[in-house]
């Protein structure tokens, strides 16, 4: 039995984390792969998808589609993002799993995600600015003005993801004084 096998089965937690972030990884790829394919798609079918919005919106602008485009492609840039972040948590997940979580490479991971939740943070600027737009182009009828913005919740993840990334690199940085005085 490997190391990585015996750690998940001695830590069902670990097991549930690495599952769950590859499940989200793949929810992201997923989601990358519909945003792709749906803004050359809603521009295929521009007529038909006219037809049917002139019952439900009859004001539908003609900018429409390229507000609804801007969207699909901020929408695959935060997947993006966001399954770089899980894929960097789930190697961090691994070299506890492996019992040496605190190596330099995990400061500089934990540094990276704090980076890219910041991203996400400022991805919401533009995807809330959208949002309006078409609530504004749906006369209010679309509740999409909600969407993206700063988050709190966001701004604390990535000030956690800093400090961690310090703690981490100090720990690093402790391991190896204390195997050079050994």
């Amino acid at each position: 039995m490997t190391s990585t096998m015996h750690a998940l089965t001695r830590d069902p937690l670990l097991a549930i984390a690495k599952g769950m972030l590859w499940f989200l990884m793949g929810t992201m790829a997923l989601a990358i792969g519909a945003c792709l394919v749906a803004i050359p798609a809603m521009l295929a079918f521009q007529n038909e998808i006219s037809a049917e919005m002139a019952r439900e919106m009859p004001l539908l602008l003609p900018q429409f589609y390229w507000v609804v485009s801007g969207i699909l492609v901020l929408a695959a840039v935060l997947c993006g993002v966001l399954f770089r972040i899980f894929q960097l948590l789930k190697r961090i997940v691994g070299t506890v799993g492996d019992g040496d979580p605190f190596v330099p490479e995990n400061a500089r991971r934990l540094t990276q995600m704090a980076w890219l939740s910041l991203v996400v943070q400022l991805l919401g600027l533009p995807l809330s600015a959208l949002g309006a737009l078409i609530n504004k182009i749906g006369k209010g009828e679309t509740h999409l003005d909600s969407i993206g913005g700063i988050s709190g919740n966001g701004l604390l993840l990535m000030l956690i993801l800093f400090i961690l990334a310090r703690v981490f690199r100090k720990g690093a940085e402790m391991r190896a004084e204390l195997e050079g005085t050994v």
